[in-house]
C-alpha cells in the first residue's frame, strides 16, 4: 500500500522458495527490511528515502497468507492483507496486496502493491529481494499507481509489531510434524531362541602329552633384506622446489597468488555482467540501515578497495574489462557486519550509457563474485 507520493507506499510482498528441489522452501514466518522508490538506478535521494517493510507468512504447499506492516516514522503506517503462490522450480514468488486493513498518512491517496522476489540462502540467513509495483486505490488520482522500486527483506525471528495468529497457528503445526518425524518406529523382532554353548572340561589322559598352540601372528620372523638403495640425481631447479608443481621457470609460467580472505570463504556466484566498454565504473551504497557495514573489494585477485564503510555515499573504483576467453571476476568481501547483520551493499555498474544495479549480501563465511566479460559492439 501506498499513498500518494513521490515515494512509494504500502506494498505487500512475496517472497520466494529456497534450496529448491521438486519441493518448495518453506516461507513460514517473519521477515523485515525495506523498500524505496526505484525510479532511477542511481540514488538520488539521501538514505531516508526508504521505507520500513514487515511481512508475516503462513505457507501451505505452493501457496500462502500473508499480513504486511509498512511504515516510516510517524508519518504513514499502513497493514494489508496478502497472498501469494510460489514456484518450487524457479524459486520466485508473486504476492499481491488483497485488502487494507489499516492505514494512517499525513496526506495523499493509498496504493496496493504487487512484488517480484526472489529467494536466496547465505549460512543461517535467508532472504528475499526484488522489485515492486502499484496500482492506486480508491482515489482516482492515484489509479495510475504510485511508482516502482525495489525491495529487501530478511527472515528474522521477533516481530516489531505482534505475531498474526494464523502465524501462531501454522507455526504449532509445523511444530507438531516434527516431533512426530523425530519419533523412531519401533519394528518388530522375532524372538528367535539362543542356544547356549556346552562347555565341556576334559582333562588330558594320564601319559599323553599336551602340545600349547602359538598364538595368531606369532610365527618365526623371517629376515627381509634391506631394499637396495639407488642414487638419484636432481637438478639445480629441482634441489630448490621449482619443479612442475611450482614454478617452472623453463616455461615462464607465473603461479596465481589468492589473497587468503578469498581462499578461506566460500566464493558465491551472484551475476554476470556484459559490457561494451573497457572502462567501467562502479558506485557502491550500503543497501540496508545505515548501520557500520564495512567492505573490501578484489578486482582478478587485486585489491581495489579496503575496508571501506559504505553508506548513502557512494564508495566508488573504476575497472578495466579487457578483451578475454575468461570473465574477470570481482570478489565483494565482508569485513564485518555492521549493527544488524548481515552486510548488504547496492553495487551501480555504469558502463557507457548503461547502467546496471546488483544487490550484494555478504558475511564472514561467504563472498560475493560478479563477472564481467567485454563484448565489442559490432
Amino acid at each position: 500500500m501506498k499513498k500518494k507520493s513521490r515515494l512509494p507506499w504500502f506494498f505487500l510482498l512475496m517472497g520466494i522458495l529456497g534450496p529448491a528441489l521438486l519441493c518448495a522452501q518453506d516461507l513460514t514466518g517473519i521477515w523485515r527490511g525495506h523498500f524505496r522508490n526505484n525510479g532511477g538506478l542511481e540514488r538520488m535521494m539521501p538514505s531516508d528515502d526508504r521505507y520500513k517493510i514487515e511481512v508475516q507468512i503462513a505457507q501451505t504447499n505452493n501457496i500462502f497468507h500473508a499480513v504486511t506492516y509498512s511504515y516510516k516514522q510517524a508519518e504513514f503506517y499502513g497493514k494489508a492483507d496478502a497472498s501469494g503462490t510460489i514456484n518450487p522450480k524457479s524459486k520466485k514468488v508473486l504476492l499481491r496486496e488483497l485488502k487494507i486493513l489499516e492505514f494512517r498518512a499525513a496526506s495523499g491517496g493509498v496504493c496496493i502493491m504487487t512484488c517480484f522476489l526472489q529467494y536466496s540462502r547465505l549460512g543461517d540467513d535467508e532472504f528475499l529481494q526484488g522489485t515492486f509495483t502499484t496500482t492506486g486505490v480508491g482515489d482516482s488520482s492515484t489509479e495510475s499507481g504510485c511508482g516502482k522500486g525495489s525491495i529487501f527483506l530478511h527472515k528474522v525471528a521477533t516481530s516489531d509489531f505482534h505475531k498474526e495468529s494464523f502465524l501462531e497457528k501454522k507455526e504449532k503445526e509445523l511444530l507438531a510434524e516434527k516431533k512426530r518425524e523425530a519419533i523412531p518406529r519401533k519394528t518388530a523382532t522375532p524372538n528367535i531362541p539362543v542356544k547356549k554353548p556346552e562347555i565341556t572340561s576334559k582333562k588330558p589322559v594320564p601319559g599323553t602329552v599336551v602340545k600349547k598352540l602359538r598364538p595368531h601372528g606369532a610365527e618365526k620372523l623371517k629376515s627381509v633384506p634391506a631394499p637396495e638403495r639407488k642414487s638419484v640425481t636432481t637438478t639445480p631447479e629441482q634441489r630448490h622446489g621449482n619443479n612442475d608443481s611450482a614454478l617452472n621457470i623453463n616455461n615462464r609460467s607465473i603461479p596465481v597468488i589468492i589473497p587468503k580472505v578469498l581462499a578461506t570463504r566460500a566464493n558465491e556466484h551472484i551475476k554476470t555482467i556484459t559490457v561494451n566498454n573497457t572502462e567501467v565504473y562502479l558506485n557502491i551504497y550500503d543497501d540496508g540501515a545505515i548501520d557500520n557495514d564495512t567492505v573490501s573489494v578484489y578486482y582478478d585477485n587485486k585489491l581495489i578497495i579496503s575496508k571501506a564503510r559504505i553508506s548513502d555515499q557512494p564508495v566508488k573504483a573504476t575497472i578495466r574489462v579487457e578483451p578475454s576467453d575468461q570473465p574477470h571476476e570481482l570478489v565483494m568481501v565482508a569485513e564485518n557486519l555492521g549493527d544488524i547483520p548481515p552486510n548488504t551493499s547496492l553495487m551501480v555498474v555504469r558502463d557507457g550509457d548503461k547502467k546496471y544495479e546488483v544487490r550484494v549480501v555478504s558475511n564472514e563465511q561467504k563472498n560475493a563474485v560478479i563477472s564481467f566479460q567485454y563484448k565489442k559492439i559490432e
